[in-house]
């Protein structure tokens, strides 16, 4: 391995640490994003309904691995796609009473024309009857403010349906596509190659901001790839080159107002991780990035 100096030696222990101390939990739910959605409901993996049953949820709820529920895609009325977990549930009024309910676990509502930008998303939301769910909004709302997916219990009977022009789909197997593909193994030779920064990785900026980097290192050494934010999934365009050493990088990420460049090292070791510098608004800051392993 060559040698770095201690700053860089410092930056890259912390990384390790605050990396496994702060990795995401993602599960096949979050690869289905909006351009996968669009195929979902032109694919024969979702059955469009007008009313989903506790028996539906039921015999639906391990469709993706991982994933403890059903998952439901709405069209909305404002055409957005929206995705969410649901479980059929009752909640308690006294002793000997309760009320039936829909379990949202977690549901995301995405932009119209972007790979993963948010509209509204949301967690353990209870729907009652005679309340509605605004995908658009990210509320429950009542009747007069429309919604797109209402809750109706009559008796021992109870359901979800859409409301006005939105369209409901269960998802009843997963969409191929949607799994991502396994990178090859990332083997370090004793010469040190610019592919090796080729890949995802999630990224840490100062404590402030954090997303997925996507990095690609063409022949020349020019660097060009993607940054999603975790804050909305917004897609940032990213352009750089490689440096000297020919294990660092320098690469900027272009947001709407701003830019922010990079300067880095990889590891020579075993490539899983980026560390150094990062300057915005003429404000210096530390960075650090872990390799994503599929």
């Amino acid at each position: 391995m060559r040698p770095f100096n201690i700053v860089t030696r410092s930056l890259l222990a912390s990384a390790v640490v605050l990396a496994l101390a702060g990795r995401g939990r993602a599960d096949a739910f979050d690869n289905y994003t909006n351009p996968l959605l669009n195929k979902v409901v032109e694919s024969d993996v979702v059955k469009e309904m007008k009313q989903v049953t506790p028996d539906d949820l039921l015999n639906n709820d391990r469709v993706l691995p991982g994933v403890d529920g059903a998952v439901l895609v709405v069209r909305t009325n404002e055409g957005r796609n929206a995705k969410l977990v649901a479980h059929p549930a009752r909640q308690k009024t006294d002793m000997t009473h309760s009320v039936a309910m829909l379990l949202i676990d977690r549901y995301v509502t995405y932009k119209e024309g972007e790979e993963r930008t948010i509209a509204a998303s949301g967690k353990n939301l209870a729907l009652f009857p005679g309340f509605r769910v605004s995908f658009d909004m990210g509320q429950v709302v009542p009747e007069e403010l429309g919604g797109d997916l209402r809750f109706v219990a009559d008796g021992d009977k109870s359901y979800a349906e859409p409301v006005g022009k939105a369209k409901l789909y269960l998802l009843i197997k997963p969409l191929p596509d949607a799994t991502p593909k396994k990178p090859e193994k990332l083997v370090i030779g004793e010469k040190f190659e610019p592919r090796y920064f080729n890949g995802k990785y999630k990224l840490y900026d100062d404590g402030r901001r954090s997303g997925e980097l996507v990095l690609k290192v063409d022949d020349d050494g020019s660097v060009s790839g993607s940054y999603y934010s975790d804050k909305d999934g917004s897609k940032y365009d990213v352009r750089g080159k490689i440096g000297t050493p020919d294990y660092s990088i320098q690469f900027t990420v272009q947001f709407p107002r701003a830019e922010e460049t990079f300067q880095g090292y990889l590891f020579t070791g075993d490539g899983k991780h980026l560390a150094g510098s990062s300057r915005m608004n003429d404000r210096d800051a530390g960075f650090f990035a872990t390799r994503v392993e599929e």
